[in-house]
């Protein structure tokens, strides 16, 4: 058989119909070319006969969704392989888009993966992808001034609080702008990473278990938000952190001007990059903190494989699938490239931590991560999410508990919108 992997740029580019035996795959622009060069070639050489070529759609994650939702809405047989984001699952096997790979991946091999990628790209009671490579937010800190100041990393939110404080009012003299958190609270997605991260560490969620019924009136979810409004946001955290997208915060740590950041593990070599940061070599990382007699919890992101529902070349699919997710490629990713495995016993590995010494600091935090609601609906339900927390952190005086209720209930005539599942 060859293997197609469509070469292309946008949406409007036509694929060529494939011949028998022939396979596509749709990828988004990847950071590292020749990496992703030298994967194809060694699955060639692993399987002779599949011939690989790629079609290369936007980098941008929205484009890229919009790319494959054009393509899979019109039944296109000639896409067979393709990534999905780890929040479009349920949206995509809601529509009948992707295939159930029950068959071909059993519980007994997705048990050898965080069970964060699994639980994401399942959907009721089927799995629809296999997880390629995970993201996850990450404390970052000023190693150096928590050596200082006699301080071990903290464990919950309220030991961060505590030390950044004491931190900032003691560098005040030689560095008076030095702030003591920053992250991500503007209006748009990585905000509610951000707070499912806070609500999460406090034993709260977003959505139910069964994805029937929103909970943010719930009492875990309304003591996070309260502790963020009372002792991060315009306290340890300047308010300036509600115009903050990833850029912004990233920005204020690299020049020395933060003790701690909440980011993705990209940050890690940006930090210790001496074209770039001013605290190179000063830079810890950890699992996020978490509330007293809770656990810690991070935002789960990161890639999956799928196949194409209207694909006639299921079997050669599978066979790329099985071939780019296995023990021996995703460490090479991760040795090569730096992208997180999602196989668990990957983060003990000598050959990956040796290039990737970061990792054994964030394995915790790869274990703990967290999905958003696995929803068909979830990009809707994710525009009620931040607007209500904008609304309510940069609002100090804006009533919690209604404007959490009132979110409910717009999250819940949301939910009622799918049909009920087995």
């Amino acid at each position: 058989y060859r293997l197609l992997v469509l070469v292309g740029g946008s949406a409007a580019c036509r694929a060529p119909r494939a011949s028998p035996g022939e396979l596509t795959f749709v990828t988004w622009k990847p950071n590292q070319p020749a990496v992703w060069d030298r994967a194809v070639a060694m699955f060639e050489k692993a399987h002779p006969g599949i011939t690989v070529r790629r079609q290369v759609g936007p980098h941008s994650s929205t484009a890229f969704h919009d790319l494959l939702a054009q393509k899979l809405k019109n039944r296109d047989t000639t896409m067979d392989v393709f990534f999905m984001d780890v929040i479009w699952p349920a949206e995509f096997a809601a529509a009948g888009w992707t295939r159930p790979l029950d068959d071909l991946f059993p519980p007994a091999e997705r048990a050898r993966f965080l069970p964060g990628t699994i639980a994401a790209n399942t959907w009721r009671g089927h799995i629809y992808g296999v997880p390629a490579f995970v993201d996850v937010g990450l404390l970052y800190y000023r190693k150096d001034l928590l050596d200082a100041y006699g301080f071990a990393p903290p464990d919950t939110w309220d030991a961060l609080a505590r030390q950044a404080t004491r931190i900032v009012a003691g560098e005040r003299r030689d560095t008076p702008g030095l702030v003591g958190y920053v992250g991500q609270f503007k209006q748009y997605e990585g905000l509610v990473c951000n707070m499912l991260e806070l609500v999460a560490s406090n034993g709260g969620r977003f959505v139910d278990r069964a994805g029937r019924r929103a909970e943010l009136a719930s009492k875990p979810d309304l003591e996070a938000v309260r502790w963020v409004r009372r002792s991060l946001v315009g306290s340890v955290a300047p308010r300036s952190v509600l115009t903050y997208e990833e850029p912004e915060s990233l920005s204020v740590f690299l020049q020395g001007q933060a003790v701690f950041l909440r980011t993705w593990p990209y940050a890690w070599e940006v930090a210790n990059n001496p074209g770039r940061s001013r605290v190179v070599g000063r830079v810890g990382v950890t699992a996020l903190p978490h509330f007293p007699g809770h656990t810690s919890a991070a935002a789960l992101g990161g890639w999956q494989y799928a196949i194409n529902a209207a694909s006639t070349h299921r079997r050669e699919a599978w066979t790329f699938i099985a071939f780019m997710t296995s023990p021996a490629m995703q460490r090479y990713f991760a040795v090569e490239a730096s992208l997180a495995p999602t196989r668990a016993a990957l983060f003990d590995d000598p050959e990956v931590l040796a290039r990737n010494p970061q990792f054994a600091d964030q394995a915790e935090a790869f274990r703990l991560a967290v999905p958003r609601p696995v929803t068909p609906v979830y990009p809707a339900v994710s525009a009620v999410l931040q607007r209500t927390f904008s609304t309510v952190l940069a609002e100090p005086d804006a009533a919690l508990e209604a404007e959490a209720r009132a979110a409910d209930a717009a999250i819940d005539r949301l939910l009622a919108m799918v049909p009920p599942g087995p």
